[in-house]
C-alpha cells in the first residue's frame, strides 16, 4: 500500500521524467509572459489612442484668440514631454528609445533589466511621449516591457538557470512585436533574426518563443480585434514582367536606410553630448519637442505620429509628387530628431511610414518611365515599407512578414522578397550597420563594457 510520500516522490519523478522530455515548466512560463505582454501591450495602445482623442479634443475646441488655442495645446504637450523624459532620466535611463539595443545587452548579460523601475517608466513615459504627437512608434516600448515582464516572472519564480531566464527574456520581446503589430509570426521571426547574435537557440527556446507570440497575439485579438493593423485594400499579384523594377525599388530604399540610420546615430551622439553639459537639458529638450509637435497637429498633423493614419491617404493618391516629396523629407527630420533624443517610443512605426512615402514616390515616378507596365500605387507603397524596414533595421525576412500580416498582402511575396534583399544589400554595400546593434555597442563603449 502506497504511503503519501511515497505517492509525492512518484509525482515528483514523473514530473522531472516530463521535463526532460518536453521542458513544459517553461512553455507554461512563456505563455504568461505571452497573456501579460498581450494585455499591457493592448492597454498600451487604448491608453495612447486616449490621449490623442483627449488632446484632438482640446485642439478643436473654440478658442476665442487662435494664440490662446496654441499656448494652451503647447503647454499641455511640452508638460506630457516633460514629464516622459524626466521619469526617463531619473528612474530608468535605459528606457530612453526603443529599449529593443537593452533587450539583446541584457541576453548578452551585459545589460540589466530592472523591471520594477523600467515596466512604469515605459509605459507612463511611453504614453505621455507618444500621446504628445511626437514621431514615434509603440513597437519599442511593447518589446521592451515584455522582455521585462518576462524577466519579471523569472525572478518571481526563482529561475536560477541563465539559458531559461534569457528564453523568457526574448519570448517577452517576442510578443511585444506580435502585441505591437497583431503579427505573431513577424514577432517569432523577430527574435530568430534581430536577435541571432544574442539569443541561444535551442529546441525548447524557440518553442517557448512560439507559445509567448501566441498567446500575446490572442489576447491582443480578445482586446482590440483581429482586424489587420492597416487596413488598405487587396491588391493582385506583380506580372513577371515587370517584377525587375522593384530592384531598383530596393536600391532606392537601401540608400534611403542608410542615410536615414545615419542621421539618427549622429544625432544621438551631438544630443548625448549636450545633455552633459547640463541635468536639465534633457528634460527640457523633451518638453520642447513634444510642445512643438503638439502644435503642429493644429497646422500640420499629417508630419505628427507614428504615421499609420497618413499611409491610406497616401496610397489613395490624395498627394502629388512635390507634396508628397515635402512630407518625406519632413517626416524624416522628424523621425531622426525624436528617435534620436532618447524619448521613450520606437522606430517601426515611422519607419513603415516613411517607406509607404518613398514607395509611392518611386511608383509616381515608375509609371510615368514605364507607362507600358500596370504599376499600383499601393503595391509600391508595401514594398517600400518592408523595403525601408529591412535596410534600417537589418531583418528582411522580419520586415517581410510583418507588413503581410499588417496589410493581408500574402499574394505580393515575390516582390517583398527581391525589394528587401536588394535594400538589405545596398545598405549593407554603403556601410551601414543593424540600428539596433549600433545603438547597443554605443552604450557599451559609453560605459566602458567590452561586448562579448
Amino acid at each position: 500500500m502506497s504511503t503519501p510520500k511515497t505517492t509525492v516522490h512518484y509525482v515528483e519523478d514523473k514530473i522531472n521524467s516530463w521535463q526532460t522530455r518536453s521542458p513544459f515548466i517553461i512553455l507554461f512560463l512563456a505563455s504568461l509572459v505571452g497573456v501579460a505582454t498581450g494585455l499591457i501591450g493592448s492597454l498600451f495602445q487604448i491608453g495612447i489612442a486616449h490621449i490623442i482623442s483627449w488632446r484632438m479634443g482640446i485642439a478643436d475646441s473654440e478658442f476665442s484668440n487662435i494664440y490662446i488655442k496654441c499656448l494652451v495645446i503647447f503647454l499641455i504637450t511640452a508638460a506630457m514631454g516633460a514629464f516622459s523624459y524626466y521619469l526617463v532620466k531619473k528612474y530608468a535611463p535605459e528606457s530612453g528609445g526603443s529599449g529593443i539595443p537593452e533587450v539583446e545587452g541584457a541576453l548578452l548579460d551585459l545589460r540589466p533589466v530592472r523591471w520594477k523601475r523600467v515596466l512604469p517608466v515605459k509605459f507612463f513615459g511611453g504614453l505621455t511621449a507618444l500621446g504628445s504627437g511626437m514621431v514615434l512608434g509603440r513597437e519599442g516600448p511593447t518589446v521592451q516591457m515584455g522582455s521585462s515582464l518576462g524577466k519579471m516572472l523569472a525572478d518571481t519564480t526563482k529561475i536560477k538557470n541563465k539559458e531559461s531566464q534569457h528564453t523568457l527574456i526574448a519570448t517577452g520581446a517576442g510578443a511585444g512585436i506580435t502585441t505591437a503589430f497583431n503579427a505573431p509570426l513577424g514577432g517569432i521571426l523577430f527574435v530568430i533574426e534581430e536577435m541571432r547574435g544574442e539569443f541561444s537557440y535551442t529546441k525548447s527556446s524557440i518553442k517557448a518563443v512560439f507559445v509567448g507570440c501566441i498567446s500575446a497575439c490572442i489576447v491582443y485579438q480578445l482586446i482590440i480585434g483581429s482586424s489587420p493593423i492597416l487596413n488598405i485594400g487587396t491588391y493582385i499579384s506583380v506580372p513577371l514582367n515587370s517584377i525587375w523594377i522593384y530592384i531598383f525599388l530596393g536600391i532606392f530604399v537601401g540608400v534611403i536606410g542608410a542615410l536615414s540610420n545615419f542621421l539618427i546615430l549622429s544625432t544621438r551622439k551631438f544630443l548625448d553630448l549636450f545633455y552633459q553639459k547640463k541635468e536639465y537639458f534633457f528634460v527640457l529638450t523633451g518638453a520642447l519637442l513634444a510642445g512643438f509637435f503638439g502644435l503642429l497637429t493644429i497646422f500640420l498633423p499629417d508630419i505628427t505620429g507614428g504615421g499609420f493614419l497618413i499611409i491610406p491617404n497616401v496610397i489613395d493618391e490624395l498627394y502629388s509628387f512635390y507634396p508628397l516629396l515635402i512630407l518625406f523629407s519632413l517626416r524624416l527630420i522628424a523621425t531622426v530628431i525624436c528617435f534620436g533624443s532618447g524619448a521613450p517610443g520606437g522606430i517601426f512605426s515611422p519607419t513603415i511610414a516613411l517607406g509607404a512615402i518613398l514607395g509611392v514616390l518611386f511608383g509616381i515616378c515608375a509609371r510615368t518611365i514605364f507607362p507600358e507596365y500596370d504599376i499600383h500605387l499601393g503595391t509600391c507603397a508595401i514594398l517600400g515599407m518592408a523595403g525601408l524596414f529591412a535596410a534600417s533595421i537589418r531583418a528582411p525576412l522580419t520586415g517581410i512578414v510583418i507588413v503581410i500580416e499588417m496589410t493581408s498582402s500574402y499574394i505580393l511575396i515575390l516582390p517583398l522578397i527581391l525589394t528587401c534583399v536588394t535594400a538589405t544589400f545596398i545598405a549593407q554595400t554603403l556601410g551601414s550597420t543593424s540600428l539596433y546593434s549600433e545603438i547597443l555597442n554605443n552604450t557599451l563603449d559609453k560605459l566602458g563594457i567590452q561586448r562579448k
